[in-house]
């Protein structure tokens, strides 16, 4: 936990999901100065007087070091080799608003948990504290989902309490509120499980979820909402994601990510493209 302007934040989790390594920008590399021969690394060499078969792929997959590519990236600047090699990140509790950041980040495969289709549960607590619980009901329930950065349980249910009243003026506006709501099939539960908002929450949940959802309530939420996603970059975008990101400039938020991702990425990897400290 971080205290940020008097406020508890939880950081995010990191993990590695996949590198396709040096070899291949090495090869890159090679191929522009026809220099397969003077490679370190053996396989390299063969190269330029063999295709690679499978196991010559596997071998160059798993390269560990290259001094051409240490030359290009530090002493030439040729950071478009670098763009041969791709880390694949899984992201768990960062927030929409480091989402909002991250997508100003161009060169990036980026799929994220989508509000449209998770919100079911959300939209279930509500239903339920309006037919047998209460908007403390709401509350202690959401508080449970542990669905925000914010780590301080006082704001957060000022964060729930917000959500609650969104919700309960547009259940007043709208005609049928429950058919935006809940899926068809489930309608019946709410006057089957009437003045028990935990078993009504609970036949909710294991009903049929009402499909995209979300489209009625993405404005019920606040860019404190944790999100999931898994980003791929290549190394060069990487570097500049790093750069920008891992600076004191940077949102706080974000920083903390950038921070995590360096954690995790490989240290052949960092070489490449994180200047070492004199």
């Amino acid at each position: 936990m971080e205290n940020v302007y008097g406020i508890e934040y939880s950081r995010p989790e990191v993990v590695l999901l996949q590198d396709t390594g040096i070899g291949v920008a090495e090869s890159a590399a090679r191929t522009c100065y026809d220099s397969f021969s003077n490679s370190e690394n053996e396989v390299i060499k063969n190269i330029e007087s063999h295709m690679p078969n499978d196991a010559m792929c596997d071998e160059i997959n798993s390269i560990e070091d290259s001094n051409l590519l240490d030359d290009l990236a530090w002493t030439y600047f040729h950071h478009s080799i670098l763009e041969h090699a791709n880390l694949s990140f899984l992201i768990r509790g960062t927030s929409r608003g480091v989402l909002q950041e991250h997508a100003r980040h161009r060169i990036q495969a980026i799929s994220v948990r989508s509000t449209r289709y998770t919100m079911s549960s959300i939209i279930n607590a509500f239903v339920a504290s309006k037919h047998g619980g209460d908007k403390e009901f709401f509350i202690s329930k959401l508080l449970s989902f542990d669905m925000f950065v914010t780590a301080d349980e006082g704001y957060n249910r000022v964060e729930i309490g917000a959500i609650y009243d969104k919700l309960d003026y547009q259940r007043k506006v709208v005609e049928d509120f429950h058919s935006i709501a809940v899926a068809k099939s489930s309608i019946p539960l709410i006057e089957q499980y009437q003045g028990d908002a935990e078993a009504l929450f609970d036949a909710l949940q294991a009903g049929k979820k009402k499909r995209n959802v979300g489209d009625a309530f993405k404005h019920i939420i606040s860019d404190n909402v944790k999100v999931d996603m898994v980003v791929t970059f290549n190394l060069r975008s990487l570097k500049n994601y790093f750069t920008l990101r891992d600076s004191g400039a940077a949102y706080f938020q974000i920083r903390w990510l950038a921070q995590e991702m360096m954690r995790v990425t490989p240290s052949k990897y960092l070489d490449l493209i994180i200047k070492k400290k004199s």
